[in-house]
């Protein structure tokens, strides 16, 4: 016996064997047809009894084996059916002659046979024979089942009467000896007469017998036969038939505890009316003893009217551990013959499948061990593919799934051995692909994303290279790029640095032609293999969403209802929160939106797990939610790089909530689709993003160049751009700003403000002024249109400087008395208001004390030369287009850096009375610290010209100020307002009334330059008190004409009409109060004459008298004068001294000095 049966198992032994064969041409699609349909009839119950027949189908079984049927009668084919096809009745004679033919093979074992003619109709097929079917076609053929049934009921009638024949006790005849055939050469010769011959005859014939009656549905008389014939052929040292008898004994046993089969057989044997005991429902137990019974026990027929007997037969059935016993001692017993190597092999595969079902695996293995070992004749290579599978199901049956992937390989290796001329890859591959499992190899990647590495590294890597080599041998270029990927993204870790480059080439070369997709690739059988992308080429390990540029950024504007409620949890801490999983980080949404038609960025840190450069094209992102044009990007990256941030962007077209979901690239030409979910240790701070409708975009440019100077304001807001100007202390400059619509939704809305930064410098007015009118009457501008708007940036820093550069000129030095007098032309200061006249206009060198330490520090007092630097920001905020349905907006911020240099500076402030009680004079140092001639000037007040360095002192006549009749600042209204900061409001609006009514300028005329300059943080209180106008308001009136202005003239003789009125401002009631006139005359020489009794006469008297005046009232006393003589005569009023004078300040009582001039009378 050469050709081993792999497919065996124990309940075969039960079994009658039945070729099925085609005679002359069949189609092998009609063949199988017929063929499925006779191998469905496996089983039928014997009429008239309680047992079942069983029937095993071959459609090829070698010769040689067959005579191999007296060993084993279940080896022996006993039935033939022969399918043909026959279309006329002259190929009838030969068909039938094939059919005979076709007998003769296996006549010496047949019990019966049939013949199946399909296709022959006719008086031929209407002639009735029992071993000849006739049918018009193989679709028309029901009966076939039938006829097969009788044809198995046919065979029955044979078995039954060979086991009857051979049971039934002839003494008288002698045993024939069965022989295997190896063994017919060695028997000649020998005594058949010994009693050691007729042992061995009985034995034999015993075994014999229990295979028939094991055939036949006796399976309790088998187990009997079995025993029997164990113990006679032990006796003689007949291993061979002894280890026959042995797997007998062990295959009854098999049906027995194990009625479903051990084959692993789809539908497990039914055993209709059979006549297994009632317990057979306990039978897998151990401890089961073998007992013999006697012979005579056995019945001719298998059924016994006494069921009592029935349990001790059970007792003849080994249990399931004496079985494996067994088995092991008739393989041994097998072994000892070279010839039944292939008896010895089937025996270990049925032992495997037995111990399978009993879960013993270790046992099993040992079986499987010896197995491998048996030395057959020299195999094919189709049956040594054929070993080395079943051996691999073998192991993986019994759990070992390495061993079985191991075995599995050696069968694909086979397929492509060199001595076969027409290698079989595609046959190789798919044996190939079986080994996966057992190596824990999958072909998911994503299997190989999460936790630690299974299996073995090198042997897996091995058997993927030949799964590449296997695919394109295939011709399947597509298959060797799949396979390959797979290996570079799963076992990048295990792969040395030779080995990464080697196998990179490779891919390249495979992509060249075919490169490598994202699609699924589904093989013949059914398998799919899924795409591989390259998540570690490169390994990305962060994703961040940027936001926009801070001037491209959206905001929205405040609604009526506030923006503030948070739909948040009302909790402070929520573990639910705190510990949220790494999908729903991931699908956080980030605190900032992206802007539909704007280019947006998403930044990766990725590094480069190779050691040589990587180069990766076409690296974009995959989004969800919107429609979104990714720009691809192509980066090189140098070797082990190391963390390196990439930026990749995209536009999205439409709004809505996007997701980024992972991105795209193309490395060594394979295309893969990497997703944020499966990239193992990624961290991203959200990967959702709200898409607002379309703004427009602006873009600003101004007049001034720009600034080197970047602006960081403390609120964090980024500037877009800087813009720098140098300005003298009080100059005005214009900055021109375009705006330009660069994007494509017309600008509909615009709002500019200003903001100051915080500055140690004191600043006098408004810094920024512009009007949008003109501006916004172009709305909306259009995409591509371009609108300007002017800004005034006037710089008003503090005028003084804390030296006094001429305080060796007092004021009294050269005033003198002129308080009472009136200087005309004399070298002095002009009352007015027009410059001082030499020698005081002079350059005055600062004070040798007051020089510092260091030179190069500055030689001016006050650091008049320093440069200060005031910044601020225009922030322009804009809408338009869809964005501005929705209620959102854009910031643009324009920085503005303004290095203010010195111009002049004010020394010294001081005031001087006038004439007029309601008037006096501002005296001004004024210090020109530029290196350029300047000119000032005031309102009605003639230029002073000053050279560099030079300070001089001017006069400005003013009016005095009503300080009271100003409006309350905003501040003085609140309950909770600072007094010390209500002063200062007051003093501020007090100096900007006085400014505006000095209205002073200095012009450079070599830079054609002009500014203003400002005494607002100048005046001191003293200052501000004798610029307000006093509480009581005095006017003297001569002859009804007020004198405060010039000489009232009158003539010799005639009486002069005195008048005082007095305006109470206060809000009080004053007086009364009493005034004396004095009269005197200045001689101009310093001398006052107060002895004027000839030359002036009061008449009534000289003290006026003023009644009670209540607030805002008016109160006047009348008197007149006499002049006798002619000349220039004064008047002093002075009050007496009462109660209440003495209660109001002195302050309040400044009267005009009163000038007359008496001239001859008029003939």
């Amino acid at each position: 016996m050469s050709v081993p049966d792999y497919m065996q198992c124990a309940e075969d032994h039960q079994t009658l064997l039945v070729v099925v064969q085609p005679v002359g041409i069949v189609s092998e699609e009609n063949f199988f047809s017929i063929y499925k349909r006779i191998s469905s009839v496996s089983q039928i119950s014997v009429r008239d009894s309680q047992r079942v027949l069983y029937i095993r189908y071959r459609h090829h079984y070698p010769p040689e084996n067959n005579e191999w049927g007296d060993f084993q009668t279940h080896r022996k084919v006993v039935g033939l059916i022969t399918i043909t096809d026959c279309f006329s009745a002259k190929d009838w004679p030969q068909t039938f002659e094939k059919f005979h033919v076709q007998k003769e093979i296996y006549g010496s074992t047949l019990y019966d046979s049939r013949l199946f003619v399909f296709g022959l109709q006719g008086e031929i097929a209407e002639q009735p024979r029992t071993d000849v079917a006739f049918y018009p076609s193989y679709e028309d053929c029901g009966a076939v089942e039938k006829r097969i049934e009788d044809f198995i009921e046919s065979l029955f009638i044979v078995l039954e009467s060979k086991r009857l024949d051979r049971a039934t006790d002839k003494s008288g005849d002698k045993i024939p000896l069965l022989c295997v055939p190896f063994e017919k050469k060695d028997f000649v010769g020998l005594d058949t007469d010994s009693r050691h011959y007729k042992k061995r005859c009985q034995g034999r014939m015993r075994k014999h017998v229990g295979d028939l009656c094991l055939q036949a549905g006796m399976l309790q008389d088998s187990l009997v036969h079995y025993h029997m014939s164990v113990e006679l052929l032990r006796s003689v040292n007949d291993f061979l038939w002894l280890g026959a008898a042995l797997e007998g004994l062990c295959s009854a046993s098999v049906i027995y505890h194990y009625p479903g089969g051990t084959g692993g057989k789809a539908g497990a044997r039914r055993f209709q009316g059979s006549s297994l005991p009632a317990e057979a429902a306990n039978r897998h137990r151990p401890g089961a003893q073998e007992v013999l019974i006697d012979p005579g026990a056995l019945t001719t027929n298998g059924i016994n009217p006494d069921t009592s007997t029935e349990i001790g037969r059970a007792k003849n059935c080994l249990s399931p551990e004496d079985i494996i016993d067994k088995y092991k001692e008739a393989i041994s017993c097998y072994s000892k013959y070279k010839n039944a190597g292939v008896i010895e092999l089937e025996a270990c595969v049925k032992a495997v499948r037995v111990l399978a079902i009993q879960k013993r695996s270790m046992e099993a293995s040992e079986f499987l061990q010896n197995a491998v070992y048996i030395n057959l004749r020299q195999l094919s290579e189709e049956e040594k593919i054929q070993r080395y599978s079943i051996l691999s199901e073998l192991y993986e049956l019994i759990g070992f799934h390495r061993k079985s992937a191991f075995f599995k390989r050696v069968a694909a290796m086979q397929c492509v051995a060199p001595s076969i001329s027409e290698p079989g890859w595609r046959a190789c591959y798919k044996l190939l692909l079986e080994t996966l499992p057992g190596y824990s190899l999958s072909l998911d990647p994503q299997d190989f994303s999460k936790g630690t590495h299974r299996g073995w590294a090198a042997v897996q890597m091995r058997l993927l290279h030949e799964l590449v080599y296997a695919s394109r041998r295939m011709g399947n270029p597509a298959l060797s790029v799949r396979h390959l990927s797979f290996l570079l993204q799963t076992m990048l870790d295990f792969l040395s640095d030779q080995e990464k480059k080697d196998v990179t080439q490779s891919l390249e070369n495979y992509t060249s032609k075919c490169p490598g997709t994202m699609e699924l690739i589904t093989l013949p059988d059914g398998l799919m293999l899924p795409p591989v992308p390259f998540t570690k080429l490169p390994i990305v390990r962060r994703v961040k969403l940027l936001n926009l540029p801070a001037s491209l950024r959206p905001q929205k504007m405040k609604s009526l209802l506030g923006q503030s409620v948070s739909t948040k949890s009302p909790f402070i801490y929520s573990p639910i929160v705190a510990h949220s999983r790494g999908g729903e980080e991931r699908n956080r949404k980030t605190d900032f939106q992206w802007v539909q038609g704007d280019v947006c960025e998403v930044q990766l840190m990725v590094y480069n797990p190779m050691p040589f450069e990587l180069r990766v094209e076409n690296m974009g992102l995959l989004t969800s939610g919107v429609e979104f044009e990714s720009l691809p990007a192509a980066l090189s990256l140098p070797a082990e790089s190391g963390l390196y941030p990439v930026t990749l962007v995209g536009v999205p077209q439409t709004t809505g909530t996007m997701t980024v979901n992972g991105y795209h690239t193309t490395v060594f030409g394979v295309f893969s689709d990497c997703l944020l979910d499966s990239l193992p240790g990624m961290k991203t701070s959200g990967s959702t993003v709200e898409v607002i409708p379309a703004l427009p975009r602006l873009q600003i440019s101004t007049s001034l160049p720009r600034s080197a100077h970047s602006l960081q304001p403390s609120s964090g807001d980024e500037i877009s751009t800087n813009v720098s100007v140098q300005l003298y202390n009080g100059e005005t400059q214009h900055l021109v700003v375009k705006l330009e619509n660069i994007g494509m939704e017309p600008l509909e809305k615009l709002e500019v403000t200003s903001k100051i930064l915080t500055t140690k410098e004191k600043l006098y007015g408004d810094f920024l002024s512009w009007k949008l009118e003109e501006t916004l009457a172009q709305f909306p501008l259009q995409p591509g249109k371009v609108a300007t708007f002017t800004v005034s940036i006037k710089v008003k820093l503090d005028f003084s400087c804390q030296e006094n550069l001429l305080q060796d000129l007092s004021d009294e030095a050269y005033l003198g008395d002129t308080v009472g007098s009136v200087p005309d032309n004399h070298n002095g200061i002009s009352v007015s208001g027009f410059p001082l006249c030499s020698p005081f206009r002079q350059v005055v060198r600062p004070r040798v004390e007051s020089k510092p330490v260091n030179p190069a520090e500055g030689s001016r007092p006050g650091d008049p030369g320093h440069v200060k630097t005031l910044e601020a920001i225009l922030n322009f905020k804009y809408s338009g287009g869809p964005g501005h349905v929705e209620g959102y907006y854009r910031n643009l911020s324009l920085g503005l850096h303004v290095e203010v240099e010195p111009s002049v500076f004010f020394t010294r402030v001081s005031t001087l009375p006038a004439t007029s009680t309601r008037q006096c004079h501002l005296l001004l140092d004024v210090f020109n610290s530029m290196e350029h001639e300047l000119s000032v000037s005031a309102r009605s007040n003639e230029e002073l010209i000053l050279h560099a360095g030079e300070c001089q002192r001017m006069a400005i006549q003013v009016d005095k100020f009503n300080f009271e009749s100003f409006p309350e600042s905003p501040g003085e209204k609140g309950q909770f307002a600072n007094s010390k900061q209500l002063e200062e409001e007051r003093q501020e609006a007090r100096g900007l009334e006085i400014n505006s009514k000095l209205d002073i300028h200095w012009t450079i005329p070599s830079l054609k330059r002009t500014g203003e300059a400002s005494v607002e943080g100048l005046l001191n209180q003293l200052v501000l008190e004798h610029l307000q106008l006093a509480p009581l308001l005095w006017d003297v009136l001569v002859d009804g004409q007020p004198c405060d202005r010039e000489a009232a003239a009158c003539r010799v003789g005639d009486p002069v009409r005195l008048e005082v009125r007095l305006t109470n401002r206060s809000p009080r009631s004053v007086g009364p109060f009493a005034l004396s006139v004095v009269p005197f005359q200045d001689q101009q020489n310093g001398v006052h004459n107060y002895d004027l009794r000839h030359a002036v006469s009061f008449v009534g008297s000289s003290t006026f008298y003023l009644d009670k005046v209540q607030p805002l009232g008016q109160s006047a006393c009348l008197g007149a004068l006499l002049f006798l003589y002619t000349g220039d005569f004064f008047l002093h009023i002075r009050f007496h001294e009462d109660g209440s004078s003495k209660e109001l300040p002195a302050s309040w009582f400044c009267l005009p000095s009163v000038h007359v001039r008496a001239l001859e009378a008029q003939a």
